[in-house]
């Protein structure tokens, strides 16, 4: 056997290997952030269907004449703001999660508010519309928990994959980023506070 063969063989086997490496990190990298904008669109079709549903339940609310417009006007205004703030899941970052985070939480506190105004409203607590309507928001609350849970889960994998050694050294060079989890909203860890003294 000539003697620059086995140079030529070494190169080629290492080329191999590395080409190897660099192929199954970037597939399975492709894989898990698929899953991930997968989940992400799970999450953002339960919130609008939250947002269909708020809509609907304004529209009845309104239809009790002497309701407080105030409380109607702050939820169509949290709605708004909610819908407003998009992210792009190939391209998610913590501060855009963080806005997204808040914006919805805008929504939830003002139709909190909303819901215990309407203890004050027995013809519209009665109402059938209505009662259906919230029934179909706490059921659209807990898909929201799940599909932000299931995101989560979705997360962690692909973080793993790109964050560990050397899989990290390819991640940077091929824009794989780290994707941040969604964390609880500020002040969720303090008890609520209900009064109906109001």
């Amino acid at each position: 056997m000539k003697k620059w063969l086995i140079p030529v063989i070494i190169i080629a086997l290492i080329a191999f290997a590395l080409y190897s490496w660099g192929k199954g990190f970037n597939n399975t990298a492709v894989n898990l952030n698929e899953n991930v904008k997968e989940s992400w669109g799970n999450v953002q079709t339960s919130y609008q269907r939250r947002n269909d549903l708020i809509g609907n339940l304004v529209n009845t609310v309104k239809g009790a004449a002497d309701f407080e417009k105030s409380t109607l006007e702050a939820v169509i205004k949290a709605r708004s703001e909610a819908t407003k703030t998009t992210i792009d899941p190939t391209n998610i970052t913590p501060e855009q999660l963080q806005q997204f985070n808040q914006a919805q939480g805008g929504l939830s506190s003002a139709l909190s508010r909303l819901l215990v105004t309407v203890e004050r409203y027995p013809e519209l607590k009665a109402n059938q519309n209505f009662l259906k309507l919230q029934d179909e928001l706490t059921s659209t609350e807990n898909t929201i928990q799940t599909a932000r849970t299931r995101y989560n889960e979705a997360i962690k994998p692909y973080n793993i994959h790109v964050n560990e050694f050397p899989n990290s050294i390819l991640a940077g060079i091929l824009n794989f980023d780290e994707k941040p989890y969604f964390d609880a909203e500020a002040g969720a860890d303090k008890p609520v506070n209900v009064d109906f003294s109001n």
